[in-house]
């Protein structure tokens, strides 16, 4: 059954003021996401937080919500901060030797470059997706990748890619925060040994609100790098609390270490309700179909080159007009872009309709 993307879009409050574009930013905040966030709050006040051992409860519900989004187990999820935590858990966890090598790919989100060439005595290679292959050899111990470029919209065959890299034994490491929630992800077949999510853009939840995937092959030779009082397998039993070393479970959950931001993960845990009773296939379907309209009108402009297809991201070259100054000229018509590395980037969700690329392709010729 087709969902009604009319009503589904209704209950985002800014669209009924702007025109936006920019996902691959911001992704914007439902009125159930909101009232989720409220609701907790309110259940705080009315039992003054007595019940706060049963809100793990609730959190491991939302770790089955987005196990399935992604084809994974409960066990298999963790909840951070952010993208950048998660990646730093997984560098941290190799054993380096002078003269490894890290693979990733050119102009990747400044996370898979910052960290990767800080590492010391170990090389940062960067290729583009067609020579991936040839740059992985016996000194590459990771290769790390978005699912999306976040600048040029590129998609990765990471179905491909990820069962070639383990029958190498190499692991990948997959930021799917700039994809997960217009592109499905299914981790059985992309084999990825880490996947790290910020639910911030394309899930359309608050900061802050981030899993991560471990494959369970991972797990057993990672070991966290924050320990806390909720590191011990028996942490529930609040009332008689371990003292000594903690003995450590074997889910994902290992590696979360104390509090989680409960605010956040039942704002995510809404947000992924609705994705998930939509149907994740369904969502790209919609997007994509989204992004090529959009694409084969700016096309039909004249002066404008399409650097990826088949992406929720289009990046567009204008050929005599920088893409800073077409961004601000349209925020100025209440037409939300960004502009990154020369290009136009239009991010297209579920919630954009053919209306709104209508009014963003009519309003380029007066920006410019």
């Amino acid at each position: 059954m087709t969902p009604d993307w009319n009503v589904l879009r209704a209950t985002y409050p800014a669209l009924r003021k702007w025109t936006y574009f920019n996902t691959a930013t911001y992704g914007l905040l439902s009125e159930q996401t909101t009232a989720a966030v409220n609701r907790h709050f309110a259940h705080r006040d009315q039992y003054a937080c007595a019940d706060h051992v049963h809100w793990f409860d609730d959190i491991d519900r939302t770790r089955e919500k987005v196990a399935r989004l992604i084809g994974a187990t409960a066990a298999d999820i963790g909840f951070m901060a952010n993208a950048a935590t998660a990646l730093s858990l997984f560098l941290n966890g190799i054993d380096w030797r002078p003269g490894d090598q890290v693979v990733t790919l050119t102009d990747e989100f400044p996370n898979q470059i910052y960290h990767a060439s800080l590492l010391k005595d170990v090389e940062l290679v960067e290729v583009d997706g067609e020579h991936l292959y040839d740059a992985v050899n016996v000194r590459t111990r990771a290769v790390l990748m978005s699912q999306v470029n976040y600048s040029t919209g590129y998609r990765p065959p990471i179905e491909q890619i990820g069962p070639w890299l383990r029958e190498r034994g190499v692991p990948l490491y997959l930021d799917a925060t700039q994809a997960l929630g217009a592109l499905t992800l299914d981790v059985a077949k992309a084999q990825p040994a880490m996947v790290s999510v910020h639910g911030y853009k394309w899930l359309l939840s608050p900061n802050g609100a981030a899993f991560f995937y471990v494959s369970p092959e991972l797990r057993e030779r990672l070991e966290p790098r924050v320990y806390g009082w909720r590191s011990h397998e028996d942490w529930r039993n609040v009332d008689r609390l371990h003292h000594g070393a903690p003995v450590l479970i074997g889910a994902a959950e290992r590696y979360e270490g104390g509090m989680p931001a409960f605010p956040n993960l039942y704002a995510m845990d809404e947000a992924v309700e609705r994705f998930l009773d939509i149907g994740p296939a369904v969502i790209e379907k919609r997007v994509l179909e989204l992004s090529a309209l959009l694409q084969s009108k700016l096309e039909a402009l004249g002066g404008v080159r399409i650097l990826h297809r088949d992406s929720p991201i289009t990046a567009a070259v204008f050929e005599k007009h920088p893409a800073g100054e077409l961004a601000a000229a349209l925020h100025q018509h209440r037409i939300v872009t960004a502009a990154r590395h020369g290009a136009l980037r239009i991010s297209v969700q579920f919630y954009n309709n053919e209306e709104d690329v209508e009014r963003l392709v009519e309003g380029i010729p007066s920006a410019i």
